[in-house]
């Protein structure tokens, strides 16, 4: 699904949606791409690397059902004690499943766009983007609409087509399925649930005499307010069901459950992004993909499926694939928080771990290449900088300064993905 062409792409605007940002950055993983800070350009750029997530879906079947099972028991309640509830009388459950939503095909392609603006320069020549999608559906949708808005914006005198489509079986980067016994976060945010929710599902029973909710059923709730004001481009009337002090510890809930999953947090949860970052090194370096994990080695060694001249590259996935590239390079490690480490019964408010901002729907990881002549502001030398949703990450595990650190630094300090995990891998299958 396309939408009608823009004239004009603001980048760092709050999601028209009606609802104040505030509120959007409290859904966690559901939550709509904002930028986290105003985009800075560097000195100098000659390469770039993105990493970005499928844009806003319809819920996942499992997700779905509970969903509908939740509105099903206040729908059969036979009177209301608050009036907050009285629209469920006239609310009518059509829902998809799982593919891309209009307001997240919308999303992608301002990516598109904003990233033509962005780099033109470095386009110069007519050198066009390499892009490769994961193969489900809304991921593939979510690349051909950022193709779209990149070809708007360069009036297709470069036009960026979607090069590599890749099933999400067998060897993939662009997918977490490779590591069958990784853990899943369940156990912990199980706890955090039984910490915010029970107040919350004890007003809703109230509420709603003989509805018999359950915690799991509240959050599911509160899941729908995401999904059904990014399906309806409108304030949900399931997120007048809760206070922002509520949406708090629902989006706890899930950097929780990833932070203990695919993050630092789960055992097998980074090497499940070594491959990826392996071939992000040979982008960099412009050599060949030295792995031993995830990379599908007769792809990663053919200049027609992974070449190595292309000013721009850009991969789309999954939120999961993010979490885990992002704890194999070494980005929001917890160093302000007692053992680097979540805690399942309070939500520290020093936590830089916030999935809003890491891998909301539409999220993108950009990693630059700098070529600079020196003397300043930098010296000369080739320098590489992560921006995580445009917000310029530290690197401080290569020395950065200012966010910017040298390359043969960057490359030194990926020693766990240069040595396939460490062995973490093989534990994926022992």
């Amino acid at each position: 699904m396309l939408p009608e062409a823009a004239t004009a792409v603001p980048s760092d605007h709050v999601p028209e949606i009606g609802l104040p940002d505030s509120v959007l950055r409290r859904w966690a993983q559901y939550a709509p791409y904002i930028p986290v800070e105003e985009y800075a350009p560097p000195p100098r750029g000659c390469a770039v690397a993105q990493l970005q997530r499928h844009g806003a879906r319809w819920p996942t079947s499992g997700a779905g059902a509970e969903m509908k099972a939740a509105v099903d028991k206040l729908q059969g309640v036979k009177e209301y004690k608050e009036d907050y509830l009285s629209f469920l009388k006239e609310f009518t459950w059509h829902f998809g499943t799982e593919d891309l939503l209009p307001f997240g095909a919308k999303q992608s392609y301002e990516s598109g766009h904003v990233t033509f603006d962005r780099y033109a320069p470095i386009l110069a020549d007519g050198n066009p983007p390499f892009v490769r999608t994961a193969d489900s559906t809304r991921v593939v949708d979510s690349a051909t609409n950022w193709t779209a808005g990149f070809n708007t914006a360069s009036h297709k005198v470069v036009k960026a087509t979607v090069d590599l489509i890749l099933p999400e079986s067998g060897n993939l980067t662009l997918d977490d399925g490779m590591c069958p016994n990784s853990g899943d976060g369940d156990t912990e945010s199980a706890r955090w649930l039984a910490i915010y929710a029970p107040r919350i599902t004890k007003r809703l029973n109230s509420a709603a005499p003989g509805a018999n909710l359950t915690d799991d059923d509240t959050h599911s709730l509160m899941s729908l307010c995401a999904f059904h004001s990014q399906i309806t481009i409108a304030p949900s009337p399931f997120c007048g069901l809760f206070t922002d002090r509520e949406f708090e510890g629902y989006e706890y809930f899930a950097d929780v459950n990833k932070f203990y999953g695919n993050g630092y947090g789960g055992n097998l949860g980074p090497v499940q992004g070594v491959g990826y970052v392996n071939e992000l090194l040979a982008r960099l370096t412009n050599q060949s993909v030295q792995d031993h994990t995830q990379t599908n080695r007769t792809l990663d060694a053919s200049p027609k499926t992974f070449p190595l001249n292309r000013a721009i590259y850009v991969d789309f996935s999954h939120d999961n694939t993010m979490v885990a590239v992002y704890s194999a390079l070494g980005l929001f490690k917890q160093i302000l928080l007692s053992g680097q480490k979540l805690d399942p019964i309070h939500a520290s408010p020093l936590r830089t771990w916030v999935l809003s901002k890491m891998v909301p729907f539409s999220a993108r990881v950009v990693v630059e290449k700098l070529e600079c002549t020196g003397p300043v502001p930098l010296p000369a030398g080739t320098f590489v900088r992560i921006l995580v949703n445009d917000a310029v990450q530290p690197l401080e595990f290569c020395g950065g300064v200012g966010g910017i650190c040298a390359l043969d630094s960057f490359v030194k300090s990926q020693r766990y993905a240069r040595h396939d995990g460490d062995g973490d891998f093989e534990k994926c299958y022992e």
